[in-house]
């Protein structure tokens, strides 16, 4: 990858609603543009790593705080009734706003995770805004991948998985069937104790299924108790609404709708989060893909975003 790079603009996006998303640019001011989508829902930039994977020479680098996490305003624990408003939708419009707001005409998308997930959403709704897309750790948002991730997984670790059912039983009784539902709603829960709880125990078993990958280290899977609670609150929240993005809006469904459009999907085969099928079945659907995938790692790694980082390159080599 490229050598670490600072941000040479940041600011803040107001939205009608009253939110505030943070953006950073990087690179070359008059380079081609490349959107960068990181997971979660909720994960936020962080530390910025992501501006490594695109020539700063050649590229206008652009991360954003998607709604409701990192350095964007409010966070969802701020303010609970926002939930209602906030769906896949939202973050597509949030896009649209910002592109408009740099005056980008068309950009490469790069997403991990769940960025995957919203890039391809993105893409679908706004394919000429859409250059490319270079995806790590494919994820389509579909009931199947996530009561995977909430439930099926649990056949791999049967005794946390036991622990983290009855934790959301008890918390939630009433929420609903599915353990998502039920995290969901104890997340929403008036009593804080109650809340804490439910993000606990979350992150215990976010930590618990990734523990196969072979970059996996010990220890809780968000660092502090308040971005745990975040984080697990928006995760619920558009996983117990399969993303919004079932029916019609299916991604997989609509997979061969994204043509000819040139996408790199990179996934591990170690993945136990989220198997290599997802990606394996998104590229047989969709003509302009490539799937990579990486035999020794997990969801996501270095080799996967030196793999991400030579994609983006390459596909914009011969671009103005």
């Amino acid at each position: 990858m490229h050598p670490p790079l600072e941000p040479f603009a940041v600011g803040h996006l107001a939205r009608p609603d009253g939110s505030s998303l943070y953006w950073e640019t990087s690179g070359a001011v008059d380079g081609v543009p490349v959107l960068y989508l990181h997971g979660g829902p909720g994960g936020g930039l962080g530390l910025g790593g992501y501006r490594r994977r695109a020539a700063p020479t050649r590229h206008l680098i652009v991360g954003l705080d998607q709604r409701g996490c990192g350095r964007s305003t409010p966070w969802a624990i701020d303010d609970l009734e926002q939930l209602d408003r906030l769906t896949t939708g939202t973050l597509i419009a949030d896009i649209e706003a910002l592109r408009e707001h740099l005056g980008v005409e068309r950009w490469l998308v790069h997403g991990v995770s769940w960025g995957s997930t919203l890039a391809l959403a993105y893409a679908l709704e706004h394919p000429d805004r859409v250059s490319a897309l270079v995806l790590v750790a494919i994820t389509t948002g579909s009931r199947r991948e996530i009561d995977w991730i909430t439930d099926g997984v649990g056949r791999v670790f049967p005794e946390r998985w036991r622990e983290f059912d009855a934790l959301g039983r008890r918390l939630a009784p009433d929420a609903g069937e599915r353990p998502v539902e039920r995290y969901a709603g104890a997340l929403r829960d008036p009593d804080p104790a109650v809340r804490e709880s439910a993000a606990e125990g979350w992150d215990t078993w976010e930590s618990t299924h990734i523990s196969l990958d072979p970059h996996w280290q010990p220890g809780p899977y968000r660092a502090e108790a308040r971005d745990r609670r975040n984080f697990a609150t928006l995760v619920t929240h558009f996983w117990a609404h399969d993303c919004f993005l079932a029916g019609d809006r299916a991604v997989l469904e609509r997979a061969a709708e994204l043509g000819d459009l040139h996408g790199v999907l990179i996934h591990g085969r170690r993945d136990v989060s989220g198997p290599a099928e997802t990606a394996w079945e998104l590229a047989r659907r969709w003509p302009g893909a490539r799937l990579q995938v990486v035999e020794h790692e997990g969801h996501g790694g270095p080799d996967s975003m030196e793999l991400a980082s030579a994609a983006i390159d390459a596909l914009t080599l011969h671009r103005p």
